[in-house]
């Protein structure tokens, strides 16, 4: 464990020096993304999960830079996956989710803009799967509708029959107990 211990901080070291220098067109982003990734893997091999999670959030910044969302995205929900493991950061994993998941949905407007409703299914499926790992239900089942939506525009009609089914199963209590209050 020492040895990927020494590896992470020296990967680290020659990310952050490579920041504070110069590059052309972004390639000290894209050098320091590159370093910063395997920095957190080698963190992690180390099982030092928080300073694992603290480079992929380094890495997720880099990817920001170079108008990457996907990339940092996913940088994010592994920096929260990492600070799961550790258990000494929850207010910090809430917030990395949601960003995680607000980024998703940001991939997905892109997709919905040029029209490619099938990853934009992807996106939003990631989307849930993120905002019900913190129970933000209601943002999980927005996202639920629409990727229904778009299975159904896709002629994937069981899917999206299913998807409905599911999102209408946890709003019927609610209906049901609306109905009968005011029944009389």
């Amino acid at each position: 464990m020492g040895d990927n211990l020494e590896r992470a901080e020296d990967f680290e070291s020659k990310a952050v020096k490579k920041l504070s220098g110069w590059g052309l067109f972004g390639s000290k982003f894209e050098d320091a993304a590159d370093l910063f990734d395997k920095a957190a893997n080698s963190f992690k091999l180390s099982k030092s999960w928080d300073r694992a999670g603290a480079v992929y959030v380094k890495l997720a910044n880099c990817h920001l830079k170079l108008d990457s969302k996907h990339e940092a995205a996913n940088a994010y929900a592994d920096a929260a996956h990492c600070y799961k493991k550790c258990n000494t950061q929850g207010v910090v994993i809430f917030h990395l989710l949601n960003l995680s998941a607000f980024v998703a949905k940001e991939i997905v407007e892109l997709y919905e803009h040029e029209q490619n409703l099938e990853l934009a299914i992807v996106y939003f499926e990631k989307a849930v799967d993120l905002f019900q790992s913190e129970e933000v239900s209601t943002s999980a089942n927005q996202c639920k509708q629409k990727v229904a939506q778009y299975a159904a525009q896709l002629e994937q009609y069981k899917a999206a029959s299913q998807l409905y089914q599911d999102v209408g199963r946890l709003h019927i209590p609610v209906f049901g107990l609306f109905f009968r209050l005011h029944k009389d």
